[in-house]
């Protein structure tokens, strides 16, 4: 894949089916086993490219509707393509998570897969959302990463950033410096996924506003790769432009090959590219 392909891919988030084979199929797996038996409506917060919906269906034949909420539309457009053989047992529709609209469905089950950490600061909008939203004897089942930070509030896919940038000729000392005043053509603070992703304590007290929890299940979530470039398109299918507006447009060609430089290195000298904690919740309404 060519660096203008990537950059034309982390403004698109296209390709994701392929780079969600690194990370998110473990978790798409593993929530839909906890879907109670028989369910008829589920709802998946952002649902993406239909990949969870589409599994969710030909696992539960008593679903009779799937819906997704997603807020780009390339990935919603995608979505349709991939679930058009259901026909009308799908609906999609385009939304912003922070400001979710009321639906008229109330769904028996609710999943979020690592999405919330996107919604920060203001996560517990669509918490009350999901918790009025839900049919009686409802579920919500969510997952989220819990990567470690350090004194900046960076860890996770941050230090590969980190990385990337001190091999275009950023201090490292500096680094935190580019994140906090949107150096390059950010225009502003690009805040850390670290700092995006509350710790479990944080959580379980913003969660326990709204709902009970009925059990968590926890893994570590491994990243390996084959080579540098998939990185580059793991990380633009995943993260977009995101990270990117931390470096000036002339720059972004080599910022997309510098992140998988560093995940390839890292791949050599650990085994591995990410290792970090990630939680299911499964969850109730309160009373």
């Amino acid at each position: 894949m060519t660096a203008s392909a990537v950059e034309i891919q982390a403004r698109t988030l296209s390709g994701y089916a392929d780079a969600s084979r690194l990370r998110q199929v473990h978790d798409r797996d593993w929530v839909l086993d906890q879907v109670p038996d028989h369910p008829e409506v589920l709802l998946d917060l952002g649902s993406g490219i239909g990949q969870l919906l589409r599994s969710a269906l030909d696992r539960h034949p008593s679903l009779r509707l799937a819906v997704g909420l997603e807020r780009s539309e390339h990935r919603i457009a995608e979505a349709a393509e991939r679930l058009r053989p259901y026909g009308d047992r799908v609906a999609l529709h385009q939304a912003d998570l922070t400001v979710p609209a009321p639906l008229e469905y109330r769904p028996d089950v609710v999943t979020m897969t690592s999405v919330l950490h996107w919604l920060y600061p203001d996560e517990d909008r669509i918490l009350a959302w999901v918790r009025d939203h839900l049919a009686p004897g409802g579920h919500f089942l969510l997952t989220t990463y819990h990567p470690a930070r350090d004194e900046h509030g960076l860890g996770g896919e941050d230090d590969i950033v980190r990385d990337a940038l001190v091999d275009l000729g950023t201090e490292r000392d500096a680094v935190p410096r580019v994140f906090a005043a949107g150096e390059g053509d950010a225009g502003g603070t690009v805040l850390p996924i670290a700092t995006r992703t509350r710790t479990i304590e944080d959580l379980a007290g913003l969660l326990e506003r709204h709902f009970r929890v009925e059990s968590v299940l926890d893994r570590d979530a491994v990243v390996h790769i084959e080579d540098a470039g998939q990185y580059s398109h793991f990380h633009a299918a995943t993260f977009g432009d995101y990270y990117s507006r931390l470096v000036p447009p002339a720059r972004r060609a080599e910022f997309f090959r510098a992140v998988g430089d560093a995940a390839w290195r890292r791949q050599g000298e650990r085994g591995w590219v990410s290792n970090m904690p990630v939680r299911l919740w499964k969850l109730q309404p309160r009373d």
